[in-house]
């Protein structure tokens, strides 16, 4: 698609009144506009590496019937009955964060309340496909819907299993797809149940892999790639016994931008599709159907409130070996209780599709997930945490076993001690651990059984005085809108002087702003300190760690800005990047020398390097300072 074409619809888009009948005619144009490249011959996918790829235009005699007859119904319309959802001054209505999900080339049908106004937050598109053998993605090239998009280029970048003691399960990255690297854009069309257009089209810039542009692209989160999932694996490495093989192509963008939160939608009566184009494949929209609840019981947004049951003593502060009693409260916008007091549903009633009231809980036992590489944000994890106190609170890297999610006897986990880590930690699943994951390996019963809202915490007999942090996180999945949240409150213990954190890295806002808040982002909590609790290591999850996860994600990330070797874009002190270890190094280093491979190990996980050693301090005698660090 040309440049200049691009510039004036967004010029227009962004700008608010300017010519209605002009917009949508460049809006119309811009629907045929882009075509892809045909998909290469999968057995000769290893030899085909042209230096670019270009895009074929579809020229407006080869455009179909219909997709003629949308493009008449929207330009002889009148472009003051299509901009219901325009952002004209006094539209005060707050929008809605509208998700969007696409499966193997089906739009899945979408409920939200009639009368809303919507931005589009959040597009998911998965394709996939099924084999009995190791092919790699070549069914998927051969087979799917995103065959076509264009392939040359792509390599397997990363690779992990998980499983011990086995069988494994083994899932190879897949990215530099010529599809993965160019720039596309979306647009989406409300139509009637003619394929008519109810509404202005919202043309969203989804950007390119390698530069993210906050006052150009539409999305803080884009990630493109391709995953070969190889199930029954006898060793990590060794899949040859393995008959159970998946192929799919993932595409997600999250988190709209505020310039893109101001492109709104308010459906009419009469919508009942919204009309998915991509212009790396515009000659084959999804279709979304959608259906407009009009006495929906509650409202869109949410609130987690979270208090301690167990009181005080007259001072305000708990003493050192208290066990103190919590509640949660979720609800909607409007503060209506999305579960009734006292009670959590069981299991079996919530997953893996929520409740009527928009309720989450764990679900990776039906959709897999990988930090960075696939749909993190679908696990939907409803948790609580406390650490402290908060001057003390650093990274935790005692790994927690298995078997303290399964004891029946344990509801909350701890995770972190004074003596061993330097803070003390405990946490909960919401169901507890041993019914969520209990009931998946051991009695499945255990997901049928109610729940309750309420937990203990039991802090350490020496328990240092200051401010503890309790937090509680969750995520809210209804009529269309998918919404993280969480709420942090304050006790203090053994003193009513308030401690804060010592942070040594920041500030995030250098990039995490505009829409891609900390706030907003992840679990949409900007307080820092309140991670440590619930991102400790876990037997079957090591890459839990803070530190982990951000080495991982912005090493990964072409679009994080920054030198990846200058530590002081984030890092504040030299000491901060002076504590070394598997974890440490090689959650953002790929490789290291021979050397450390005689001496260490090779490298068995993309994310902490090996197994349970990674958090082990390396010797103090080496890696006093990184090279390029600016510290």
């Amino acid at each position: 698609m040309a440049a200049s074409a691009f510039t004036r619809t967004r010029s227009c888009t962004m700008g608010g009144l300017g010519a209605p009948r002009a917009l949508l005619a460049s809006l119309a144009g811009l629907m045929l506009a882009c075509g892809g490249q045909d998909a290469p011959d999968a057995a000769s996918l290893d030899t085909q590496a042209p230096d670019t790829v270009s895009l074929e235009t579809s020229s407006l005699e080869t455009r179909s019937l219909d997709t003629r007859s949308a493009e008449k119904t929207l330009l002889d319309a009148d472009p003051q009955s299509l901009l219901g959802g325009w952002p004209w001054p006094g539209n005060k209505t707050p929008a809605v964060a509208l998700a969007l999900e696409v499966k193997n080339g089906v739009g899945q049908p979408l409920r939200v309340r009639e009368g809303s106004t919507f931005f589009i937050n959040q597009i998911d598109i998965r394709t996939f496909v099924t084999s009995t053998k190791d092919e790699g993605l070549r069914n998927l090239i051969a087979q799917s819907d995103f065959g076509g998009l264009g392939w040359w280029g792509v390599r397997q970048v990363d690779q992990e299993s998980i499983g011990a003691p086995g069988p494994y399960t083994r899932r190879r990255f897949f990215r530099n797809a010529a599809w993965m690297d160019l720039p596309s854009h979306f647009i989406v069309e409300p139509v009637d149940s003619r394929g008519r257009l109810t509404g202005v089209p919202i043309l969203l810039n989804a950007g390119t892999e390698h530069q993210r542009r906050a006052g150009m692209d539409d999305f803080f989160i884009r990630r493109f790639r391709g995953i070969q999932t190889a199930s029954g694996c006898a060793t990590p490495d060794d899949c040859s016994a393995s008959t159970q093989f998946e192929e799919e192509a993932i595409l997600e963008l999250r988190n709209a931008y505020e310039h893109a939160q101001r492109q709104t939608l308010t459906l009419r009566s009469d919508t009942r599709t919204l009309r998915l184009r991509w212009s790396l494949r515009p000659a084959a929209p999804y279709e979304i159907p959608v259906e407009q609840v009009r006495d929906a019981r509650y409202t869109y947004g949410f609130r987690i409130g979270v208090e301690a049951l167990t009181p005080p003593r007259p001072d305000g502060t708990y003493a050192p070996g208290t066990e103190i009693s919590f509640q949660l409260t979720l609800r909607d916008g409007a503060g209506n209780r999305l579960h009734d007091k006292g009670y959590l549903p069981p299991y079996n009633e919530v997953a893996p599709d929520g409740t009527e009231s928009g309720l989450q809980y764990y679900r990776a036992f039906f959709d897999a997930t990988t930090t960075y590489y696939r749909r993190k944000h679908r696990e939907r994890m409803l948790m609580t945490q406390i650490i402290g106190p908060a001057q003390n609170i650093q990274p935790i890297r005692s790994i927690v076993a298995l078997e303290a999610f399964l004891d029946p006897e344990v509801d909350e986990q701890v995770v972190a001690t004074p003596e061993r880590d330097g803070v003390f930690s405990q946490f909960a699943t919401l169901p507890f651990a041993n019914v969520l994951f209990g009931g998946a390996f051991i009695d499945p019963n255990l997901w049928n059984q109610p729940n309750t809202d309420t937990w203990q915490f039991k802090l350490p007999d020496n328990a240092a005085p200051g401010t503890y942090l309790v937090t509680v996180k969750g995520r809210r999945v209804y009529l269309g809108e998918d919404l993280p949240g969480s709420t942090t409150i304050e006790i203090q213990v053994g003193t009513p002087q308030r401690t804060q954190p010592k942070h040594t890295t920041g500030p995030c806002t250098s990039c995490h702003s505009k829409g891609g808040e900390l706030g907003v982002v992840l679990h949409a909590n900007d307080n820092r300190a309140a991670c440590a609790g619930c991102h400790a290591p876990l037997a079957f999850e090591l890459e839990g760690p803070i530190f982990v996860r951000t080495h991982f994600i912005h090493s990964r990330s072409n679009r994080f800005d920054a030198p990846l070797q200058q530590c002081s874009s984030c890092h504040l002190t030299k000491e901060s990047i002076q504590r070394t270890s598997k974890a440490a190094c090689l959650s953002c280093h790929k490789s290291y020398p021979d050397s450390h491979v005689a001496q260490f190990g090779p490298i068995e996980s993309m994310y902490v390097g090996g197994g349970a050693e990674s958090f082990q301090q390396c010797t103090g005698a080496c890696h006093t300072r990184h090279p390029g660090s600016g510290l």
